[in-house]
């Protein structure tokens, strides 16, 4: 949507840091806490100041989002370029990480995993165009404070229970039921929240990447002002799925080949060639066999591996102790290697039942079941979109709410790939489900898909909408919840007689009352 809730003021107006780091400040403890204007008693006031972001919304291409911002200021410009998934990877939301950037109070600009190098790029790019608007120096140096055990800088270490298929066999997908045990951390979390998980790649690759280079992983290094082994920081410390343009000029500078060296610092400025552009570090090492890195050097060019986030799939009612996700393993095949997903794949495959990792809550941003136990809830989740309403519908029969309950799902075919059929079914004879809406995409020739049965439903769904019923989406971004919007935005011209300009009053109007929430990816 336009519009996004203003970050509060926790840092009072009176300690020694410019606007532009105080805004920072803010918005980091904001994220950190979880904490809204609202909450702290500013409702009001902050709606009175609401700035509007045209260019958040991550169904635009980065094109047309930096169109919609070039006339602002520069903090906006960056915070364009961001992902606009507010997904928290990066250990802030796409304002906060934004401000901090402009600021100087964050150096990083590869902390935006879905971004990725797009983001990086143009982060780097927009910050030497927009740096003679710089005024003062860099943010001040603030003594960090510990942080709390379960934070993003300090994970809380739980044990992996299962991570059990949720398709039947025959399935073209790997969709996984995973369990944490909690009951060894102070970790709580709400309906709505994300747990962050801290990955190890896979460890074939490293050794791969290992032989490459003619070390064994037992070398011990440098990092971070710890002294750990070589292995240990390739697998958890360090993006090697992503090398940085900072990697490539590294790279280059330890080509023995001039014309390798070429080629690796035309990839570092996105060009080179074409089949390298989404290469990993071995991919690299192995196209440019002139290049003899040196460790220091190679572990200083690449980024940091950021945590992977999942929507939670549980209710701590139903589950005390536990927390539950729902993860579809990536795996594809390209240049006779089979590539796999960092998270999703490290807790299908690699990790085991028993391993204790690390991992936090992320507190959700305006994503929860309705506060209100008598409202209704639509809930349009596909795939593993199905996750937080999974926890919806849990948290609501703990609570025993009595407002109706309307879940869309769908996924390709009903014989393979309806998750938790067993629970969803149940939910329905029992009525804790009031209407429940299915589209497998390959069920029949031609493909029906979530929005197309909301359209079906379409008087039913206005009805409940126009009686105060909260509509929630989980999923694709760019496709998914952008034709689920755009459904909506129909419905709601052919069944409230509005045009297209008062169709989109009515959703933004949704949106700001809370009772039209995404969680999209």
């Amino acid at each position: 949507m336009n519009a996004i809730t203003p970050i509060p003021s926790i840092i009072p107006e009176t300690a020694p840091f410019s606007t532009e780091q105080r805004a920072w400040l803010n918005g980091f403890f904001a994220a950190y806490l979880g904490v809204t204007a609202e909450a702290m008693g500013q409702g009001e006031a902050a709606a009175e100041a609401d700035e509007d972001f045209p260019w958040h919304d991550a169904s635009l291409a980065m094109p047309e989002r930096l169109e919609l911002a070039k006339s602002a200021k520069p903090e906006r410009q960056l915070m364009a370029a961001m992902a606009q998934l507010d997904c928290g990877q990066c250990g802030y939301l796409c304002q906060t990480y934004a401000e901090a950037v402009w600021s100087g109070a964050e150096a990083d600009m590869g902390r935006c995993v879905p971004g990725g190098k797009e983001t990086q790029r143009k982060l780097k790019e927009l910050l030497a165009a927009l740096e003679p608007q710089r005024t003062g120096g860099p943010a001040p140096q603030v003594a960090k404070v510990a942080a709390p055990v379960g934070s993003r800088d300090r994970p809380a270490l739980a044990t992996l229970v299962d991570a059990h298929p949720l398709n039947r066999p025959g399935s073209g997908k790997d969709v996984r039921h995973v369990v944490f045990d909690l009951s060894t951390t102070d970790l709580t979390y709400e309906a709505g929240d994300s747990l962050g998980v801290f990955a190890r790649k896979n460890p074939q690759l490293v050794q791969a990447v290992l032989d490459r280079i003619g070390a064994t992983g037992e070398e011990m290094v440098a990092f971070d002002g710890e002294a750990l082994p070589l292995r240990q920081v390739l697998l958890s410390k360090v993006d090697i799925a992503r090398p940085s343009d900072e990697c490539m000029e590294f790279l280059a500078t330890r080509a023995f080949d001039g014309e390798e060296a070429l080629k690796l610092q035309a990839l570092s400025r996105g060009e080179g060639p074409a089949e390298l552009a989404e290469a990993d570090l071995l991919d690299l090492l192995m196209a440019f066999p002139s290049v003899t890195p040196s460790l220091p050097g190679l572990l200083k060019s690449l980024d940091r591996l950021q945590p992977r986030l999942y929507s939670i799939a549980s209710s701590s009612k139903a589950h005390p102790r536990e927390v539950h996700l729902t993860v579809s393993a990536v795996r594809w095949d390209s240049d006779g290697r089979t590539r796999t997903g960092i998270g999703s794949c490290y807790l299908a495959d690699f990790a085991k039942p028993g391993d204790v990792i690390p991992i936090f809550v992320q507190k959700s941003h305006g994503f929860s079941p309705p506060a209100d136990d008598s409202a209704a809830a639509i809930m349009v989740g596909p795939g593993t979109g199905i996750a937080p309403f999974r926890a919806f519908l849990e948290e609501r029969e703990a609570r025993g709410a009595k407002g109706k309950n309307w879940l869309f799902f769908g996924d390709q075919k009903r014989t393979n790939d309806f998750l938790y059929e067993d629970q969803i079914m149940d939910w329905q004879r029992r009525g804790v489900l009031h209407r429940l809406d299915l589209a497998f995409s390959r069920d029949q020739a031609e493909k029906i898909y979530v929005q197309h049965r909301m359209q079906e439903a379409a008087a039913e769904l206005w009805q409940w909408l126009e009686e105060g019923a909260h509509f929630y989406v989980c999923g694709d971004a760019k496709r998914m919840a952008k034709d689920v919007e755009d459904t909506l935005l129909r419905i709601a011209v052919e069944q409230g007689a509005k045009n297209a300009g008062e169709a989109k009053a009515w959703l933004d109007g949704l949106a700001k009352a809370g009772r039209y929430q995404r969680d999209v990816y």
